[in-house]
């Protein structure tokens, strides 16, 4: 797919982040959303983003942040938003009824050759897309949050997609810098959120059942497993603590078994041990908007650094 125009369909968090992904790659955007009032403010917290990440070193691409911010226009009609483009990323609220409404609307207005994509988290794509006219056309493409800073998308295919959707929404996303994973079928959750869930889920039991505090079991993934997983995966970090998959699975199969036939059901994630997680991380870090955007924007910024850090050690 040439540098052409893509349109971002709605002007919150996420449409943002996509505004500014496409920017620094080079394309035109079109974001849409449908007060006004909202696409001022929305250019008004990208241009605020951009300068910033300029001042810090941050900045994506090759383009100057007026080069950037030149490509990146607003509009309150939806068909004069999507009019000319190639790519149009959804990126409402996390509702089935809102978000089978602007598709069907969508599907009335773009042709043959644009890819209809959503971000959604965890919206199957046969719920999304099924009876549209276009279907073929359509695809998940999830971010994860803020994708500016995380460069992981995972593409989850409807079963009436053509695989060359796949395959051109793969090419876009490597494309703008982004680092794209294709699932070869939908299931709930994808890959990401499983993966996820499935730590939250034992991180919650070992605390609820008085293992470990709530600090020290974040200290478990951020000084431990997760200084690891940011460079290689699970089953990499198998391969090499041993002499291959086949040689770990021989050494620790009996092991992992054990323990997690340990694992008790999926929690309720309510009662006592909400309270008691809920209490630690707010003593930390108080439920206060300040106080909480303060550490989003640190947490950003950790995470520049750190896809800075990896792109310097992959061209070493």
């Amino acid at each position: 797919m040439e540098h052409g125009q893509v349109a971002i369909i709605g002007s919150g968090l996420i449409g943002r982040s996509w505004a500014m992904v496409f920017a620094a790659g080079g394309f035109k955007v079109k974001l849409y959303d449908v007060a006004q009032q909202q696409l001022t403010s929305a250019l008004e917290n990208i241009r605020k983003q951009m300068k910033e990440l300029e001042e810090s070193g941050f900045l994506k691409g090759s383009l100057s942040v007026e080069q950037q911010l030149a490509l990146i226009s607003v509009c309150s009609d939806l068909k004069a938003a999507v009019e000319g483009a190639t790519f149009i990323q959804e990126c409402t609220p996390e509702n089935l009824e809102l978000k089978k409404k602007i598709f069907s609307q969508l599907d009335l207005i773009v042709g043959d050759n644009a890819i209809l994509s959503s971000s959604t988290s965890c919206l199957l794509p046969s719920k999304l897309f099924t009876g549209l006219k276009h279907v073929k056309q359509c695809i998940v493409s999830h971010p994860v949050n803020p994708p500016y800073y995380v460069p992981l998308v995972e593409i989850v295919p409807h079963p009436e997609t053509d695989p060359f959707t796949t395959e051109r929404t793969y090419a876009l996303m490597k494309k703008i810098g982004q680092s794209p994973v294709k699932l070869n079928r939908e299931i709930e959750g994808f890959a990401l959120n499983r993966l996820q869930y499935a730590v939250i889920s034992e991180a919650w039991r070992l605390v609820g059942e008085g293992v470990i505090s709530p600090t020290d079991l974040d200290l478990v993934m951020s000084d431990g497993l997760g200084m690891r997983y940011a460079f290689i995966g699970p089953l990499e970090t198998m391969h090499l603590n041993a002499e291959g998959i086949s040689s770990y699975c021989e050494r620790y199969c009996e092991g992992m078994r054990l323990v997690l036939n340990t694992f008790g059901p999926v929690p309720e994630f309510s009662g006592e041990a909400e309270q008691k997680i809920s209490q630690a991380m707010s003593e930390k870090i108080p439920v206060v908007p300040k106080v909480l955007d303060a550490r989003r924007k640190w947490r950003d910024e950790c995470l520049a650094g750190l896809s800075k850090l990896k792109k310097q050690m992959k061209s070493d």
